[in-house]
């Protein structure tokens, strides 16, 4: 790893020892998937190990990589442009968002299963079960406590909407495993809804972060089954089409919770959400980033604190990491975890070598490749 970068939109202050981050080891899994937008975590074959599913947008195959030796397999063929895929855990089936485009008028938005057959090496079954529009983020959620997860499917934008301010409203849907019915959660989005994220809520109910042109909002099902939309921030103030935001994760600074965003679409900020005095504070500790596409935050160095993990995929091609220096979480540095070496598309934790410490997978979109950084930090 290269040595730490200090940067500080805010205010930078000296550094102790204990909080410089664990060193990266970076393994290059593939080097041939143009178009490459998604990674995902998941045992596919339950063998205990994690593999990464890696998505392409260029490639009609979705492929999974095994652990430990990360051999190549297809895991659905014939699907163009994709653009997304979820998991659930412990269920069979996965869901997967393709014929996507960013203009709603030339996104068909196929959403279709892909059930496994006796054999989980082996190419499973693909059947559409809906059309929507720019389909775009499909993620796993227990809404309802029950421990049976649905798949959420947040489009990019409404079916009306047109460049650059895509004025419309934004369906936000969800389906059940085996009955596969669209259901509405809420169309109160609107302009582009690029990121959601997934997060545990009370009553072992899981909540929906959206960030948009309109900001960040949660939605969360009440007692009596009725959603919820409830306002974080606006996110970036400038006039739309560059208000809101596009990416957006939950971190916990041992008992703080804080927000993490990529601001505005596609944008240069990373900002940080702390809750204070009844609202929650906006500050940009970062404005380098060149289309940022990944945020995620995880306890790297395993203190307790969770550190920032963003990307981006335009110049420079870098993937940082965040981490606070003060007791009130204001200051912050970066070091870089690749610095040129992955116009990174998506990112994701993971302990992947099963040593106790969480390492990061990333995918590149211009540059085609896909990466693992093995943490060497302290277990």
């Amino acid at each position: 790893m290269l040595a730490p970068r200090f940067w500080a939109v805010a205010v930078l202050a000296p550094l102790a020892m204990h909080a410089v981050p664990p060193d990266f080891k970076a393994h290059v899994i593939a080097t041939d998937l143009k178009g490459g937008y998604q990674v995902v975590p998941h045992d596919v074959n339950k063998d205990g190990k994690i593999d990464l599913i890696a998505l392409a947008s260029g490639l009609t195959d979705l492929l999974w990589f095994e652990n430990p030796t990360w051999g190549r397999h297809v895991l659905a063929a014939g699907l163009k442009r994709m653009i997304n895929v979820g998991v659930c855990p412990g269920a069979d089936a996965m869901v997967v968002a393709h014929e996507f485009a960013n203009v709603p008028k030339n996104s068909i938005g196929v959403v279709s299963v892909l059930d496994p057959g006796p054999d989980l090496e082996a190419p499973w079954r693909v059947r559409e079960i809906d059309r929507i529009t720019t389909a775009h983020r499909i993620r796993c959620a227990d809404i309802d406590g029950s421990g049976r997860g649905v798949f959420i499917n947040a489009p990019l934008a409404g079916a009306k909407a047109d460049a650059p301010d895509y004025r419309d409203q934004i369906p936000l849907v969800f389906y059940r495993p085996g009955e596969w019915k669209r259901e509405m959660i809420s169309d109160a989005e609107s302009g582009v809804m690029h990121g959601i994220f997934i997060h545990p809520g009370a009553m072992k109910r899981d909540h929906i972060i959206t960030a948009s042109f309109l900001g960040l909002h949660d939605y969360s099902l009440d007692k009596k089954g009725r959603w919820v939309r409830t306002a974080f921030s606006k996110g970036d103030p400038a006039a739309w089409p560059k208000s809101g935001a596009s990416d957006v994760a939950v971190g916990y600074l041992r008992n703080t919770q804080f927000l993490a965003a990529i601001e505005p679409w596609h944008g240069n900020q990373v900002a940080i959400y702390m809750h204070r005095r009844g609202k929650w504070d906006r500050n940009v500790i970062d404005d380098s980033l060149v289309d940022g596409h990944t945020i995620f935050t995880a306890d790297l160095d395993n203190d307790g604190a969770a550190e920032v993990v963003a990307g981006f995929r335009g110049m420079g091609r870098s993937v940082y990491i965040y981490q606070t220096v003060d007791r009130k979480y204001k200051r912050w540095y970066r070091t870089p975890l690749d610095q040129g070496g992955i116009a990174a598309a998506a990112c994701a934790p993971a302990d992947l070598n099963g040593d106790g410490r969480i390492d990061v997978a990333c995918i590149g979109s211009a540059t085609t490749n896909l990466k693992w950084y093995e943490n060497l930090g302290k277990q």
